[in-house]
């Protein structure tokens, strides 16, 4: 089998959650059952990773109640976004790209992917692969939407899902009042919670 690293920085930072596109089953707070892939072997390892392109929050999920995180198409090289990576197989990586977009039938180039670092392949919410470069000999890729974050209509994202947020970015060993910080400065939560708010959900 060939093998990929896929970035997380969304809901699937939280590693529980992640298992469920691979397993199957309704992650904590979602509303949605996922499919889970046809290879349900849970990742050789995991590591973390800082993204340099800008975090923000868009659409409205009918999994999670509200926006969902996405990341800018234009490389940042003073961003840093908070990232988990998951060693798994290409197989995997294209079906948790269907899952994510609700199109089990789509097929993604990965190897053009990696040729343009910037690759879009669906009109889809997830329609977009950005190639991070390699660690460890495999390549790193992630998904987000279509286009500029300045051209991005931005959202609320619900609580329960800056939950899992919350709870991904802890297993990084970043502390509270960082993540906090973290959050309030992003596109979506800053126009919509204070610090003062996510202390009290979270």
């Amino acid at each position: 089998m060939d093998y990929v690293w896929y970035a997380s920085y969304g809901s699937n930072l939280f590693e529980d959650r992640f298992h469920c596109y691979i397993s199957g089953g309704m992650p904590e707070g979602s509303t949605f059952t996922e499919k889970g892939c046809t290879n349900p072997a849970l990742p050789l390892k995991s590591e973390t990773i800082t993204i340099p392109y800008e975090l923000y929050f868009s659409k409205c999920s009918k999994r999670w109640k509200g926006g969902v995180a996405f990341i800018d198409t234009v490389r940042n090289p003073s961003a840093r976004t908070y990232g988990k990576m998951y060693l798994i197989t290409s197989e995997q990586f294209q079906e948790i790209v269907q899952q994510e977009n609700g199109h089990h039938d789509m097929m993604i180039d990965l190897n053009l992917a990696k040729e343009v670092h910037t690759y879009s392949f669906n009109d889809s919410w997830y329609g977009n692969i950005l190639y991070l470069g390699e660690r460890d000999g495999y390549p790193i890729f992630t998904f987000t939407a279509n286009g500029e974050m300045k051209k991005q209509e931005i959202t609320s994202p619900s609580i329960p899902y800056l939950r899992n947020l919350y709870r991904g970015l802890l297993a990084l060993q970043l502390e509270p009042q960082r993540i906090i910080d973290y959050l309030t400065t992003k596109r979506g939560v800053r126009e919509n919670y204070t610090k003062d708010d996510l202390y009290h959900h979270f």
